[in-house]
């Protein structure tokens, strides 16, 4: 839903909208929980849920949702030759609602909370004429006595059901619902101001991640020579990395990745960054005999067998890259892999499913 709430303020602006997304998934799925897509009044359709396989019969839901006013749910399970449903063997559930001029003020405040880089969880109940509340971080109002379990969600930062499943008169005031957290994107920071860094920039904002292009030559250090960034800072490494951890905004999806190509600035970047409690990915550029001599210079810092083992390095997967493109992807491969736990091998040389559900 982030990435089409602006479009979504903009066709509210010009007519009713249906809103569709996934609220809960089983099994294997193209997409996760919280996948949008929106149809317009005049036809006009935003987003996705899914390859293809599901949108024609959403488009058609959300027309009778439009026209009657009220949300449904649909339910999807693995398609066979008579039924519209997932080939990938999953099942999911998507709630249809609908939205007017009346719903604008609210997603606007989600917008301005998601460009301040604020947590929020956009709670909406399951019922055919939703309820939909913003929960902050300590500004958890009481709501449909659903506000703890919401505020669970939103601490632990994931999508969630909660409430009860089949209301009964008694738990009328405990409908089902579900919780949609957004948090801040993840950071990337960069260390080193070079060819690889613009590369890498620029595939890693268009994951998400919030990048931080830092180096101490001001010469090469400027916002026209990376573009994409979202901060390019004059300044030693390690010394930032270090002002960053102390200001609370490196966190263990915090990817650090040191590119510089020189001992000077490599060797005190990496001691601050394996000091941090929490970094979600540690990297060094370069070639394995820079690894060796960068690893006993480390050592002669005072790090420990351990520690050094966490940096990944040479940095990469074996895509056989040579370009600052390519390299790019190499490097983003392996971030991906390890952040889901995922083993990097070839899809066809696995088994079992290709969208399997991990911690």
């Amino acid at each position: 839903m982030r990435d089409l709430l602006e479009q979504l303020l903009e066709l509210l602006a010009e007519e009713p909208v249906a809103l569709a997304r996934i609220v809960d998934r089983t099994g294997a799925g193209p997409r996760d929980t919280g996948a949008a897509m929106a149809v317009g009044a005049s036809g006009r359709v935003i987003g996705s849920l899914s390859g293809g396989c599901v949108e024609s019969t959403i488009v058609t839901t959300a027309r009778h949702v439009l026209r009657d006013g009220t949300a449904c749910s649909e339910h999807f399970a693995a398609a066979d030759e008579l039924t519209v449903g997932l080939p990938c063997g999953g099942e999911i559930e998507v709630f249809v609602e609908p939205l007017g001029g009346d719903q604008v003020p609210l997603l606007r405040e989600l917008r301005a909370a998601l460009g301040a880089h604020v947590a929020v969880a956009y709670a909406t109940t399951l019922e055919s004429h939703p309820d939909r509340k913003l929960l902050f971080p300590g500004r958890i109002e009481p709501w449909r006595e659903l506000d703890r379990d919401a505020a669970a969600l939103l601490a632990a930062g994931r999508n969630g059901l909660i409430g009860a499943q089949d209301s009964t008169p008694a738990e009328a005031c405990r409908p089902r619902a579900f919780v949609q957290v957004f948090r801040s994107p993840a950071r990337m920071i960069l260390a080193g101001a070079n060819d690889f860094t613009r590369a890498l920039t620029v595939a890693a904002t268009q994951l998400g991640y919030h990048v931080t292009v830092v180096d101490a030559r001001e010469t090469f250090t400027t916002p026209a020579r990376f573009p994409a960034a979202d901060a390019v800072v004059v300044d030693r490494p390690h010394r930032y990395v270090a002002a960053e951890h102390e200001a609370g905004r490196i966190d263990d999806r915090t990817v650090v990745c040191v590119l510089t190509h020189d001992p000077k600035f490599d060797v005190p970047t990496l001691t601050t960054a394996l000091r941090l409690p929490a970094v979600g990915f540690l990297g060094a550029l370069g070639s394995r005999r820079a690894h060796a001599d960068r690893t006993t210079r480390l050592r002669d810092a005072g790090l420990t067998e351990p520690e050094i083992a966490r940096i990944h390095s040479p940095l990469g997967l074996d895509l056989g890259a040579h370009t600052p493109a390519e390299t790019a992807i190499s490097i983003l491969a392996q971030i991906l892999a390890e952040r889901a736990g995922a083993s990097a091998a070839a899809l066809a040389a696995l088994d079992g499913p290709i969208h399997p559900r991990r911690p």
